[in-house]
C-alpha cells in the first residue's frame, strides 16, 4: 500500500519560499538535507505527515519557469524493490533505483515513474524520514 510523502518544487530564493509557506499555510521547516549541488528543505505542520519539499539548486541565479520548474509527487512504500518489479511487470517503465548518501549513511532510496500526462511520481523506500 502506498502513502503520500511529499510534493516537491524548485525554488530560487529559499528564504522567501519558506516565509511564504509559513505565512500562507503554517508550514515550518522540519528538516534539511544539504548535498553538494542542491539542498532539500522539508516543510510541514502538525496536522499532517505530508510535506512540501523545496529544492534549492546551488548556484542557480535565473528564476524558474513552469517549463523548467521541475516538480513531482512522492509516495513511500514498504518494499521499493517489489514495487519497482510490479511497475516493470505492468509496463510502467520505472527508472533505475537510486540511492543518496549523507555522511556515509543511506539518506534516500527511490525511483521515478511518469504518469500519462507527463508528471513525475517519485516512489521512496520507507526509511529515515520517509515512513
Amino acid at each position: 500500500m502506498a502513502k503520500p510523502a511529499h510534493s516537491m518544487i524548485r525554488v530560487l530564493d529559499e528564504r522567501s519560499s519558506i516565509e511564504f509557506y509559513r505565512h500562507a499555510f503554517d508550514l515550518d521547516e522540519i528538516g534539511r538535507l544539504v548535498f553538494d549541488d542542491f539542498t532539500l528543505i522539508f516543510l510541514a505542520n502538525p496536522e499532517s505527515e505530508f510535506e512540501r519539499e523545496l529544492t534549492v539548486n546551488h548556484g542557480r541565479t535565473e528564476p524558474y519557469t513552469h517549463g523548467t520548474g521541475y516538480g513531482h509527487f512522492a509516495l513511500s512504500v514498504d518494499d521499493l524493490d517489489l514495487q519497482r518489479a510490479k511497475c516493470t511487470q505492468r509496463g510502467l517503465n520505472p527508472t533505475p533505483i537510486k540511492e543518496l548518501q549523507m555522511s556515509g549513511q543511506l539518506a534516500i532510496r527511490f525511483f521515478f515513474l511518469t504518469d500519462p500526462d507527463g508528471y513525475e511520481v517519485e516512489v521512496l523506500q520507507r526509511h529515515g524520514r520517509y515512513r
